[in-house]
């Protein structure tokens, strides 16, 4: 039997298109979120439709790949909180640390809110980030802190609220979410405390007509 021989590394030019591919994958995961397509990628980084598919099979090859880290990341961070010694202080950490980072990644937030069908890689780290998420909600109850009757599935609804919110709002306010984001900490709270004002601000109506317009793919 021949001796198996390991894969050749590829060229310096070709090395350069991959990590150009993977980079401009990012950067549209995180402006269109999943429904990009390998002939955008490839247009953005320059390269023929072929030079992708010759790195990467498929479209979920791709995301799984740049999207595990971002998620690895959001279950380390679940993870700590789920040690923290104010369990409270901790669930509306991590709970603003998910809603700002996917309100600036739409492609993180659609992994972590939407399905896992073609992404291995994405399915293995929620099968860990969720009980997590569990464990935080159970923590801050236990504290008295977190109303007894809310469940881990209205984490989810409320993260998506969200998030949803700031990915129509983005181009008038990108902070617009945090105001709503307050609203909805308080909302959970045991004890709720409206001492401090809600930050930031409501949109005008000329703003709202805006984002209706852009929606709704009418020119203001």
């Amino acid at each position: 039997m021949k001796p198996t021989t390991a894969a050749k590394p590829l060229r310096a030019d070709a090395e350069r298109n991959k990590l150009k591919i993977i980079d401009c994958a990012r950067e549209l995961l995180a402006r269109k979120g999943l429904e990009i397509t390998l002939d955008d990628v490839a247009a953005r980084a320059g390269v023929g439709v072929g030079t992708v598919y010759r790195r990467f099979a498929n479209k979920q090859e791709l995301i799984d790949g740049i999207l595990e880290q971002r998620l690895v990341d959001v279950l380390s961070r679940a993870e700590v909180a789920a040690e923290a010694d104010d369990p409270w202080a901790a669930m509306v950490d991590f709970f603003e640390f998910m809603c700002r980072h996917m309100a600036a990644d739409r492609g993180l937030g659609h992994v972590v809110l939407g399905c896992d069908d073609g992404l291995d890689r994405i399915a293995a780290v929620r099968s860990k980030l969720e009980p997590t998420i569990d464990t935080l909600i159970q923590r801050a109850q236990k504290a008295g802190k977190l109303r007894q009757d809310v469940q881990p599935g209205d984490l989810f609804t409320l993260v998506r609220m969200i998030v949803a919110g700031a990915e129509v709002a983005d181009e008038v306010d990108e902070d617009n979410w945090r105001r709503y984001f307050a609203l909805v900490i308080d909302s959970l709270a045991a004890v709720p405390d409206r001492s401090v004002p809600l930050p930031g601000r409501a949109l005008t109506p000329d703003e709202i007509v805006s984002v209706k317009n852009r929606l709704h793919g009418r020119s203001s």
